[in-house]
Formats: structure tokens, sequence, C-alpha cells
């Protein structure tokens, strides 16, 4: 087992690390750049290095510094949470390289899921459904005017690399294509560093549905169930839960043993997540793999019992899996809320100092944060600034305690999304399981119900 890991992130994933260490007997290193002194995550590591300014291209995804911070600490491994480097292949390399085990999969194994359309490639090799699209980048206008016609509109155009909405357009006509094309292609550029993007047929309000696996290095794969990410803004996830509400048992084994093989036939190990789309009669088409801990990895855990985290740092000790899939349950239902710090009607950021802070705890709650009373949330990174989790027998209890816990917050001196979360939850589509990736658009153009509209009690 490792002595000491150096977690190259910050906020509430880098907290959440140093919680499995200190259960693993591990010390922690904790990097931070200069608008992070006062984090969180810098108090509770074993020791701290800061690796530079607040601007992320020179601290947190600085991969020379991250390196120095480990060897003049002496870390023997890195873990890279999630967002930030956690999908760099390059870092994986470096790491290899300077013989510090980097806390994913192997470098080949994230160049090779990262890079959609190869994944796209590899799954329908494996056997695994993909949406209709292109075989590899669209570099010409005039290929993808072909490509398109031959799909029929609407297409989506997707970057090759990366993800989170950034690079990604709807086209629903040939006359929207050649703009939507360069718009697409300079905004992966500028986000991912390549301008490769790739075209797929677009399906109208599709839920989203992934699965969470756990591969060590020993050939071992299982997967976790999954979990419905279908509440989303811009490509956005708000809302989380496990396991989705539409999946059969008979659906989860059949899906799940898709996924394992394919995870199993190009090599993977550590955690990481294979996204689908659902339509409305229920097939259900790969659209990507993440190669990285998930943000919403809490909701997965709350209902198998598993610690997500503490299998991925076994695994990269060279451990084999705790566990077999004949011993993965799934317990009741748990949802996850994102909250962040911006206006919950206009979205607009809202960093700065916070004045009070409670979330509080109860039966079936859990809360994973960086925020305390006094701190302060800079402008300079995602606004996401805490998750709260809720676990109970049936999807309607776990909304049941989500309400009573977020109705109970008090977060003072910055605005937040919590409202439009009580919002959310006291739909009556959303109550109802009536989800699908178009859910916010409808949303935020209806009227909106009060809050406080009493939700239907959990059967005893």
């Amino acid at each position: 087992m490792f002595k000491k890991i150096l977690i190259a992130n910050r906020g509430e994933i880098a907290l959440r690390v140093i919680c499995a260490c200190r259960e693993l007997g591990i010390k922690t290193v904790a990097v931070w750049s200069e608008a992070d002194e006062h984090s969180l995550h810098v108090r509770f590591a074993d020791e701290d290095v800061c690796i530079g300014p607040p601007r992320s291209a020179e601290s947190y995804l600085h991969v020379p510094a991250i390196i120095s911070a480990a060897e003049i600490t002496g870390a023997d491994a890195i873990h890279p949470g999630y967002g930030f480097l956690s999908e760099s292949a390059y870092l994986a390399e470096v790491c290899e390289a300077c013989h510090i085990k980097f806390i994913g999969p192997s470098p080949s194994v994230i160049r090779l899921m990262g890079e959609k359309s190869r994944a796209r490639r590899a799954m329908k090799k494996a056997g695994v459904s993909t949406l209709p699209g292109s075989d590899g980048p669209v570099e010409t206008e005039e290929d993808a005017q072909l490509i398109a016609a031959d799909l029929g509109f609407p297409v989506i155009i997707k970057a090759s690399n990366g993800g989170g909405g950034r690079g990604m357009r709807i086209v629903r006509s040939g006359n929207e294509l050649s703009q939507a094309l360069r718009t697409a292609q300079r905004e992966a550029q500028a986000a991912f560093g390549i301008g490769d993007v790739y075209l797929e047929k677009y399906l109208e309000a599709p839920r989203h549905i992934e699965v969470q696996i756990l591969g060590d290095e020993h050939g071992h794969v299982v997967h976790l169930g999954e979990r419905e990410c279908s509440v989303q803004r811009r490509h956005q996830k708000l809302i989380e839960e496990a396991p989705s509400a539409v999946i059969t048992e008979k659906q989860r084994k059949a899906l799940g043993k898709m996924v394992v093989d394919a995870a199993t036939a190009v090599g993977y190990s550590s955690a990481g997540t294979f996204e689908f789309l659902m339509d409305a009669q229920n097939n259900l088409y790969f659209i990507e793999a993440n190669t990285r801990l998930q943000v919403e990895h809490g909701v997965t855990e709350l209902v198998t019992g598993i610690d997500i985290v503490k299998e991925q740092i076994r695994i990269a000790a060279g451990e084999p899996l705790s566990f077999t899939q004949e011993d993965v349950r799934i317990d009741g239902h748990a949802i996850e809320c994102r909250v962040n710090a911006e206006n919950p009607d206009t979205f607009a950021p809202s960093p700065g100092r916070v004045d009070a802070f409670s979330l509080p705890g109860g039966p079936g709650i859990r809360v994973d944060t960086f925020v305390h009373a006094e701190a302060v949330v800079p402008p300079n990174y995602d606004s996401l600034i805490a998750k709260v989790m809720s676990h109970g027998r049936t999807r309607a209890e776990a909304i049941a305690r989500m309400r009573r816990a977020l109705e109970m917050t008090v977060i003072e001196g910055i605005e937040t999304s919590v409202p439009m979360h009580l919002k959310i939850l006291a739909d009556e589509d959303f109550q109802q399981a009536r989800i699908s990736t178009a859910f916010m658009e409808r949303f935020l153009a209806a009227p909106k119900p009060s809050a406080t509209t009493p939700v239907t009690p959990p059967a005893a």
C-alpha cells in the first residue's frame, strides 16, 4: 500500500480523497493555488505545497508543478480527483516516467477513451450499441454535409476530446451546419487544445444513463449498477440519482454485463463510468466513457455500500478488488443535488465570502463540501460548493429527505442553487420520474410551483 498520496485537485473532491486516505492509514499532500491557501483541503492534509497563482493553467493544470510537489514531499502516488488533469494521459505518462503511481487507468486506455470517436469504434467492436455517426473526426464542411444527410437531421456535433457541453452543437438543418461546425471546432480547440469534432444522430429528449465500473490490474471488472443524470442544463448535470427509476433488474444485469465485457476488452482498471442515452423505446446507446471518478459517485456508494475511492486506491496499489459481482447489491434509492454558488434564476456565478453556513444531517443525508462559515468561494474555478445526497428505502423517501435537508440549509453571503433544487424536487414530473435531458428546458419555461408544495409521502 502507498505511504503518501498527493491529491492533484481542490475543493470537496480533495477532501473526499483525504477521508479515504485517512481510513486507509495513508499520509496526504494537498496542493493549492494562491486562491485556496485557506481552503479546508489544505488544513486537513498532512502536508501542503503551493503550486502557483489562481489561474488554473499556472497551478492545478500545471503538470511540472504537480510532479515537483510530489517529488519534494516524497509522495509515491497521485490521485487526480475529477476535472483538471483527471483524464490527462500526459500526466499519467509523466507519473510513470517519474516512478509515481497515477491513481487511474493506464495512459493508453485514457487516451483511447478520451478520444470519443476512437472510443465509439472500440465500443462497437466490443459489441456495445452506439448512436449512428461519423467514423472519426470531421474536418471539412463537405464531409459534414454528406454525413449529416446520411444520418438525417437533427444531428449533434461533439468535441472528440473533453466534455461538459463545450465543443457541442445541435444542428437541425443543412443551413445551420457550416457555422455550427466552425463554432464547435473553435470551442473544442480553446477548451481542450484539440479542435477535432465528430457527428452523431441527435436524440430528442433522451434519458442520460451511466454505469459505474471498477476494474483491478488482475483482469477483474465489476459494475455497481447505473445512475440517471437526465436533469441537466446545457449538458451540465444538476441532479443525479441511483438507481434509475426506469431500468428493470433484467435490463440492469444485461447493461452491466455489456459494460463489463467492453471494459475488459480494452484492459480497463480503476474506477470509470460508461455513459448512454436512452430513447423513447428504452434502447440504450453508448456516448462516452469517463476514465476518472465522477462528481456523482456518492449516490452509487450510498446504494451499494462500496467506497469507490478506497477501491481506486487499493487497485492502484496492485491489490485485487475486495468483492465480486455477486457481492454487489442495490439497496434503496439515492439522490444528489449539486449546490452551486450561483444565482438560482439567472445561473450567474456568485463567488464571495460565506457569512453563515449550515447544512443539516439527519437520517439518510450525506454532504460533501469544502465550504464553512467565513470561507471564501473564489471566482477562478467551478461554482460547485457542496454535494447534498439523500438515501431512502424508496425514491419518494429519498426525495422527501432531500427536500427536508435543503429546506433546513443556511448559506448566507453568496447566492446558491438551493432554491432552484427545491422547485425541481416539488415538480410533479420529477416526482413521477418523468424526466429527460429536455426536462430543464420545459421546467425553466413553465410557471414555478412553490418549493413548499407537499410531496407524496413514502410508502411505509
